[in-house]
């Protein structure tokens, strides 16, 4: 094996030969290191490489490992996180030139709970500038460039997650961190080809994390299988007294398990008639092999409620809330997309009535998808509605004729549910698509189940991108 195919494994995996002591947690820091430093540059995914302290915990943990000390099934992992988690002592640049320099004197909650769980951070990763919260409108929008998927470098690794996507699908580290308020987990994940699990809203603290949204923000993992991400969200959900909108919830996962379980799912109508072709064949694939555990209701009225302007409203809003210092400095113009420079200043004129409206309909919309949830399980549809965009065309411009999306990202992201993405095969261009299952609030472990069962049963996970195998 060579030592590249080490950062492909899964993470179940990898924890067997490191407990074991097949594998030592300095030898996978090193390689993890050096493909950070080696490859990360082609894909603008690395802000700041940790390798000092990377190899500092990936030694604590071997001698942990050889006393026997195991902490679990991240002990010795190494990661990158979304590079708006706080980390005491290294940059956290939010992706923006403004705060390139800014660094913080203590650790997220979540790196706190990884470093706990004996996982080691190698790297922070790029994202879009302050998550998209300028209203970007093409990939060129960090000052560490596009960000750059790996199975055709001339597109888009998706946003804001972009480095996290990237280095997850070119196997520069077995599992990441990102942030998701409207889109920025599932997205990347899609274009990137890596599984994604964006966690109910409240189960994951977000002290230490870069605020866009304080209503909508969450954090979760993107990794190699549903497996992958289900280990890691038990690492980082729990209560945390400095984050006060914890649900107090946390996440127990031992693994898929045999499950006779069979899921109610809901195919909402309209999903997959505006989708590119690939995308609507592969969805339907995917379903098929599913088939034996699914009782699939089609054509399913959704919810009728504005999502997407609802969740525009509110991000624009408290964006602008949260950026506000930043806007009436001036600073905003040392942004890298020209969009982002003005789009803010837009965002300080949202009316309040509009913004009350907003979040008034969020009580009805919570309504509406609990009784939705009483007959469906789970909602089915692709995650994207295209594959990867070209870097070099504003978003609107790349694909002509596909407009709209799947629910489960305005939706999903309003009512605070969980949601699950997995690669499903290829399309346009040879670029991944991906197919996503939305749950109840709290429903993660039932997602993990069926992101498992079909990852069991098809190997498109498994795939490399030959540039960077």
């Amino acid at each position: 094996m060579a030592d590249s195919d080490l950062m492909y494994m899964p993470v179940r995996e990898l924890a067997a030969s490191l407990k074991s002591r097949k594998l030592s947690p300095v030898k996978l820091a090193q390689v993890c290191l050096e493909r950070l430093e080696n490859v990360g540059p082609k894909l603008n995914a690395v802000v700041t490489v940790m390798r000092e302290s990377a190899m500092k915990e990936a030694a604590t943990a071997e001698a942990e490992i050889k006393k026997g000390r195991y902490r679990g099934p991240l002990h010795g992992i190494p990661y990158g996180a979304k590079d708006l988690l706080a980390t005491q002592g290294v940059p956290t640049t939010w992706g923006a030139e403004p705060y390139r320099q800014q660094v913080f004197d203590h650790d997220a909650t979540v790196v706190r709970k990884l470093r706990e769980a004996g996982a080691v951070l190698c790297a922070k990763l790029a994202m879009v500038e302050l998550a998209g919260g300028m209203g970007y409108n093409h990939a060129d929008a960090s000052f560490t460039g596009p960000g750059l998927t790996p199975w055709n470098t001339k597109f888009w690794s998706g946003g804001s997650s972009s480095g996290p996507g990237a280095a997850v699908a070119a196997g520069l580290v077995p599992f990441a961190i990102g942030s998701e308020t409207s889109g920025s987990i599932l997205t990347p994940s899609a274009f990137c080809g890596v599984t994604g699990l964006r966690p109910t809203y409240g189960l994951v603290s977000r002290h230490g994390a870069m605020a866009l949204s304080w209503t909508l923000d969450k954090l979760g993992p993107m990794g190699r299988t549903a497996d992958d991400c289900a280990l890691v969200l038990a690492a980082i959900a729990g209560p945390d007294p400095a984050d006060s909108t914890q649900s107090g919830r946390t996440f127990t996962w031992k693994g898929p398990g045999k499950t006779g379980q069979r899921w109610r799912v809901a195919v909402p109508k309209g999903c997959v008639e505006k989708v590119q072709p690939a995308v609507r064949e592969n969805f339907e694939a995917a379903l098929k092999v599913l088939g034996d555990s699914l009782t699939v209701t089609r054509d399913v009225e959704f919810p009728d409620f504005p999502w997407g302007p609802a969740v525009g409203t509110i991000v624009g809003a408290e964006g602008a809330s949260a950026f506000l210092e930043l806007l009436e400095s001036g600073n905003v113009t040392k942004l890298k997309c020209p969009a982002d420079r003005t789009g803010g200043y837009s965002s300080l004129l949202v009316p309040a009535v509009d913004y009350l409206h907003a979040m008034r309909l969020r009580r009805p919309m919570r309504a509406a998808m609990k009784a939705f949830h009483e007959k469906y399980d789970v909602i089915a549809t692709p995650t994207r509605a295209t594959v990867s965009y070209p870097t070099d065309k504003e978003f609107a411009q790349a694909y002509p004729g596909i407009s709209g999306g799947p629910p489960v990202i305005p939706a999903g992201n309003l009512t605070g549910q969980p949601a699950l993405c997995m690669p499903n095969g290829f399309g346009e261009n040879d670029m991944p698509t991906s197919v996503a299952f939305m749950g109840a609030p709290f429903s993660e472990a039932s997602l993990a189940a069926l992101g498992a069962l079909y990852q069991s049963r098809t190997d498109w996970h498994s795939k490399k991108p030959a540039s960077f195998v």
